[in-house]
C-alpha cells in the first residue's frame, strides 16, 4: 500500500512500563477513511496502544508513522504539528467542568489559532450543530446527560478539522440506544468529513456496526494475534482467543458437514 494511502502505520512497536512489558512487535496500518478497531480483551494494552499513537507514550522499541513522516524521530515543533492534525474523544469526555460546552470547544482555537472571537464563535456553533447539540452553548457539563457529554467531547476533538480522531471507548457508560447514536454519529462524520477514526472498543455491538479494520490485542501472548475486518475476522480467522472474543453471545457456529467419498463401484 502506498503511503498516501495510509494514515497511520505502526512497526515492530513495542510498548512497556519500567522492565514491564504490555505488548511486543505491533505491525499494522491504518488507510484513510477507515474506522479501525483496537479490540482484546481487559488489560491487553488497547488505550496503552491509543496513547502511543497520540504522543502521550514513547515507544520502548518501533515507529509510529503519520502521514507517512515518523513522529518520535521529529522534532518537538514537528510532532506538536502532526498532533494538531488529529483529535481525540477520551472515555470521559475530559470536558472542563467550569466551563460552558461553548467554552470547552474554544479552547482549542483560542489556543492554536489567530482566529477572530466572532469566527470561533460561528465555528463553536457549527461544530456542536454537527453533533445534535445545536442550542446547548451555555450548558454546563454537569447538566448533560453521559451521551450529551461524549458528543459536546467530540465537538471539541473536532474543532480543528482533524484529519484523524481517536476514541478511547466511546460507549463506556452509556445505555444502548445512546450508544447505538454514538455509533451512527460516528459513521456520518467519517462519511461527511472524510476523517480518519481509531476507535478503542469492547463493544461487540459498535465493533460491528462501524469497524472497517481492525488489530487483535492479546494479553497472554502480549501481542497482535489477528488483523483484518471484524466481519471477516469472526468468519474465518481460526485463533480460539478472536473467535471467544467475537462470539459472546452468539450462538455457536454450525458444525461442518463432513464430506463422505463415496466407495469405489466394484
Amino acid at each position: 500500500m502506498s503511503s498516501s494511502e495510509t494514515a497511520i502505520r505502526v512497526e515492530n512497536l513495542t510498548m512497556a512500563y519500567g522492565g514491564r512489558v504490555i505488548q511486543r512487535n505491533l505491525d499494522f496500518e491504518v488507510r484513510r477513511g477507515d474506522i479501525f478497531i483496537v479490540m482484546g480483551g481487559s488489560g491487553c494494552g488497547k488505550s496503552t496502544l491509543l496513547r502511543h499513537l497520540t504522543g502521550l507514550a514513547r515507544p520502548a522499541a518501533g515507529r509510529v508513522w503519520l502521514d507517512g513522516r515518523d513522529f518520535w524521530a521529529a522534532a518537538e515543533p514537528e510532532r506538536a504539528a502532526m498532533l494538531r492534525r488529529t483529535g481525540i474523544l477520551y472515555q470521559s469526555g475530559a470536558l472542563w467542568s467550569s466551563m460552558t460546552l461553548a467554552e470547552n470547544v474554544a479552547l482549542p482555537l483560542e489556543n492554536y489559532t489567530s482566529l477572530p472571537k466572532d469566527e470561533i464563535a460561528r465555528l463553536v456553533s457549527l461544530k456542536l450543530a454537527l453533533v445534535g447539540l445545536a442550542g446547548f452553548e451555555s450548558f454546563y457539563p454537569a447538566e448533560l446527560s453521559g451521551g450529551m457529554r461524549k458528543r459536546a467531547g467530540l465537538a471539541r476533538a473536532m474543532a480543528l478539522d482533524p484529519e484523524i480522531l481517536f476514541f478511547d471507548e466511546p460507549s463506556a457508560g452509556l445505555d444502548p440506544v445512546s450508544a447505538k447514536l454514538l455509533d451512527d454519529l460516528i459513521l456520518q462524520l467519517r462519511d461527511s468529513l472524510g476523517a480518519t477514526i481509531v476507535v478503542v472498543t469492547h463493544e461487540l455491538a459498535s465493533i460491528f456496526a462501524i469497524g472497517t479494520n481492525a488489530v487483535f490485542l492479546d494479553a497472554g501472548a502480549r501481542t497482535q494475534i489477528a488483523t483484518g475486518s471484524p466481519r471477516e475476522l469472526l468468519e474465518h480467522c481460526p485463533n480460539p482467543a478472536v473467535q471467544r472474543f467475537l462470539r459472546r453471545g452468539l450462538p455457536p457456529p454450525p458444525p461442518k458437514s463432513e464430506t463422505r467419498i463415496p466407495e469405489r463401484e466394484t
